[in-house]
């Protein structure tokens, strides 16, 4: 016998076989349960070690009157399992709603901004939240404007100009635009 089992065995009755002879009997029993019940070795070899090491902190408790070895440690094994499961379901609900207020965070044009005139600046083309963000966002002047876009400061006030009032008849729900 173990020094463990050695410790434990004036505690359990004298009619229960050791926890060392109960692990080396059903380890593969419990590893097989658990390999069907995850479908994933590695998982069920991490059930499993934690299945042995939580009866072995409970042999105290474990009475061969009420039931087999096997079945207590399937127990234990089935609720290892479970408290996984559980976890990684919280973990993935965790992981999904921070996915999605980044999302919300990078799609937001800004912060402040009412849902109604970031939906309307969702509505307008590339090239004219662009130069609306470099003339009224960046406060650039035409001229810088227009030379980081590529066109002429006439051009550039131009699409300023038909991008407002195109975003000014989006947030007022004119249908001309």
């Amino acid at each position: 016998m173990n020094a463990v089992a050695d410790s434990w065995a004036g505690t359990v009755p004298r009619t229960a076989p050791s926890f060392t002879a109960v692990a080396e009997q059903h380890l593969d029993d419990v590893y097989g349960y658990l390999l069907y019940l995850t479908g994933d070795r590695t998982l069920a070899e991490d059930l499993t070690g934690e299945t042995f090491e939580r009866a072995l902190r409970r042999w105290r408790q474990f009475d061969p009157r009420r039931g087999t070895a096997k079945t207590w440690l399937c127990q234990l094994a089935r609720s290892a399992a479970l408290d996984h499961f559980r976890s990684e379901r919280r973990r993935r609900r965790r992981e999904e709603a921070a996915a999605q207020e980044e999302m919300a965070a990078e799609a937001a044009f800004g912060e402040g901004l009412s849902a109604e005139l970031d939906a309307a600046l969702r509505r307008l083309s590339a090239a004219e939240r662009e130069v609306i963000a470099l003339r009224v966002i960046l406060d650039l002047d035409d001229a810088a404007a227009a030379k980081l876009l590529g066109i002429s400061k006439s051009a550039c006030s131009t699409r300023l100009s038909r991008a407002l009032a195109k975003l000014e008849a989006l947030i007022g729900g004119e249908a001309r635009v």
